[in-house]
C-alpha cells in the first residue's frame, strides 16, 4: 500500500483527510478496502455481527458518536474480524484489550481504550454514510489508513 501522504499528493481533493487524531492498536499500522459502516452509541452488537461476516479485505468504519465511556471492539471480536478476512476497523470510540490487539494481524485505529464493556442489544444501523470529524465514509468507497491518519474516496 502507498502511505497516505503519497496518496494524497497523487490524488489530492479526491480524497477527504480525516482531521481527528485516532491511536493505531493494531498489530498491522498500513491498511486499506472498501468501507462498510456501523453506526452504533455504547452497543456494540451490530460491530460484533458483522465482523463475524466475510470482510472481503473491507475496513469497518464504526461511528461510535466518540463516545470513550465503553469499548465497541476487544480481542474476541478483532480475532473474529481476522478469521473473517477483515483488513481493520476505524472506530470513533473506545477499544478494550490494546496489548492483545496490538499483537494481531488488524489495522485498528480508534479514539481510544476503556476496559468496560459495552452494550449488546444490536441497536444502530449497518451500510449507511457516516460522518466523522467532517469526513463522509460512504459504504463501498475506498479508505486508506496508516499512522500519519486515515484518507478516504470523497
Amino acid at each position: 500500500m502507498a502511505a497516505t501522504a503519497d496518496l494524497y499528493d497523487e490524488h489530492g481533493e479526491a480524497l477527504a483527510s480525516l482531521s481527528l487524531q485516532l491511536r493505531d492498536l493494531g498489530g498491522v499500522a498500513e491498511f486499506s478496502g472498501p468501507v462498510r459502516t456501523v453506526r452504533c452509541f455504547e452497543d456494540n452488537g451490530l460491530v460484533r455481527s458483522v465482523l463475524a461476516t466475510p470482510g472481503d479485505g473491507a475496513v469497518l468504519v464504526v461511528d461510535g458518536g466518540g463516545s470513550l465511556r465503553s469499548a465497541l471492539m476487544g480481542d474476541l471480536m478483532a480475532a473474529s474480524a481476522i478469521e473473517n478476512g477483515w483488513a481493520g476497523v476505524i472506530i470513533h470510540g473506545a477499544v478494550r484489550d490494546s496489548v492483545v490487539l496490538a499483537s494481531l494481524p488488524l489495522g485498528v485505529k480508534a479514539l481510544g481504550t476503556n476496559p468496560r464493556k459495552s452494550s449488546k442489544m444490536g441497536t444502530g444501523v449497518v451500510d449507511v454514510p457516516v460522518e466523522i470529524g467532517g469526513v463522509v465514509f460512504r459504504p463501498g468507497a475506498t479508505v486508506h489508513a496508516d499512522p500519519d491518519g486515515v484518507l478516504v474516496e470523497r
